[in-house]
């Protein structure tokens, strides 16, 4: 998600990583021309894009595939991840765990995540390795081995990073059931990691088979940025990545969330609550809306940009009856996005009132709309926050990544200054009229009482590599 256990149930992804991802499209010109990348398209359908960026001699290397959590097989949750785990057992030419250990003696990083539309995997090497790391992930592209032996440890691992990150935390644990409800039928509504009792049934069989079925070239893309141009890129795509068959795909389905008619509420309470707690998330347009997309941006901004902020000003420094307030706009999605708010009480304030005061500020912002002052300021934070992004490494690569996974285009990322340039307080305030509608909401509050328990400390397996699943 956009905001560390407060926001969308459905991701969670760091505060940092809303301007790395949802802000990571800078502006250089009066004309969009953002990370300037180069495609093109290998003869078996893999695309390839080159963003360049010659500051240092290094690269950054990523293999996106368009399957994610949400085209797991019903009955089969967690099995995109558990592949993604799998991915580093090895091949016929590379042993089991030796990825790793190669790219860490050529003095790389390397790591991979899974999301609900998407894996992906990624190195950071110096330019004179990008070589050696298109030819390995090359080869686990096609030449996967999942060894009998090493399925079953892989799952213990699996289950004990669920019990580390989900099963034991409370805020984690409110997350996934406002997911559960917010999405009751669409397979958002699925925890990217799995339900426990699922995954304790995922077999080598069903890695297999998930992996058979998405991952080929032609559902992929390759993405180079750093030291490197698309002609001297082109020639080790071919030889590495050229050589790999493509496969029959098909296509991908997402149910459809049935007609909401009532508000939902989740109550969580825990011994382990330290700091009570309320969310709020609504079903939103994905960021493939155009227009209303773009407005709901604006409209993060305009809620939470700091401590100007409408939300924060009003809440914690007007009232005083919060100690934190936030909003947030993830529509990086192939259906359903979500705007959500949270807020953290001040002592002695009770969740009631939190609500009560952030319902006041939704209804006046639904009656009065938002001013043409504040749409200038929070368009102009938004391409100053994102005017640094030209220079990384990553945010490029993510940014463009995100996009062509979830649907969207190159040019998409490319004209977002001119689109948000567009945002106009009546578009603004037409979008927060459609997305924030009480029977869209799911209400969640976390509270410190007798209720949900920890699983049991004692592991159930090796201690997971949780850094196997870092968020972009």
């Amino acid at each position: 998600m956009r905001l560390p256990s407060l926001l969308s149930p459905r991701r969670f992804i760091s505060l940092a990583a809303v301007v790395a991802l949802s802000l990571a499209i800078p502006v250089l010109s009066a004309r969009a021309a953002v990370f300037n990348p180069e495609t093109f398209t290998l003869a078996n359908g893999l695309q390839v894009v080159v963003v360049e960026n010659h500051r240092l001699p290094v690269v950054n290397h990523m293999v996106w595939y368009k399957v994610g959590a949400a085209d797991d097989p019903v009955g089969k949750s967690g099995i995109a991840h558990f592949l993604e785990h799998l991915m580093f057992k090895g091949t016929k030419a590379v042993p089991a765990g030796e990825f790793s250990h190669i790219v860490a003696r050529n003095g790389g990083r390397e790591n991979a995540f899974t999301m609900e539309d998407e894996t992906a995997y990624f190195q950071t090497v110096s330019r004179d390795r990008l070589e050696l790391v298109m030819k390995l992930e090359a080869d686990r592209m096609h030449n996967l081995v999942i060894a009998p032996n090493e399925v079953d440890s892989e799952r213990l691992v699996i289950l004990e990073e669920r019990r580390m990150r989900t099963d034991n935390s409370p805020a984690a644990q409110l997350n996934e059931q406002m997911s559960a409800v917010l999405f009751r039928r669409h397979p958002y509504g699925t925890p990217t990691i799995g339900w426990m009792n699922e995954m304790e049934g995922l077999t080598r069989a069903d890695a297999l088979a998930f992996y058979r079925r998405h991952y080929a070239p032609n559902n992929a893309i390759l993405i180079v940025a750093g030291d490197i141009t698309a002609a001297e890129l082109k020639p080790l795509a071919e030889k590495y990545y050229g050589t790999i068959p493509r496969r029959e795909i098909a296509p991908r389905t997402r149910l459809a969330e049935p007609p909401q008619i009532a508000a939902r509420r989740v109550t969580l309470k825990s011994l382990q609550v330290r700091e009570p707690q309320m969310t709020r998330v609504y079903t939103a347009p994905a960021a493939d809306s155009g227009a209303q997309s773009r407005a709901l941006e604006v409209l993060e901004n305009i809620l939470a940009g700091g401590s100007t902020g409408r939300l924060y000003k009003k809440l914690v420094v007007d009232d005083k009856l919060a100690v934190s307030a936030a909003a947030n706009y993830d529509g990086d999605a192939i259906t359903y996005g979500t705007f959500s708010f949270a807020a953290q009480p001040a002592q002695g304030v009770t969740l009631e009132k939190v609500e009560a005061a952030l319902d006041a500020e939704i209804d006046r912002l639904l009656k009065d709309g938002v001013t043409d002052d504040e749409v200038a300021r929070a368009k102009a934070h938004l391409l100053d926050s994102a005017a640094v992004a030209r220079d990384s490494l990553r945010r490029g690569a993510y940014a463009l990544g995100l996009a062509l996974t979830t649907g969207r285009t190159i040019d998409d990322v490319e004209s977002w200054p001119d689109r948000i340039q567009e945002v106009s307080a009546a578009d603004v305030l037409a979008a927060a009229k459609v997305v924030l509608k009480p029977e869209r909401s799911v209400t969640g509050y976390l509270i410190h009482g007798e209720g949900a328990e920890p699983i049991s400390n004692k592991p159930l397996g090796p201690a997971p590599d949780l850094s196997r699943e870092s968020a972009p």
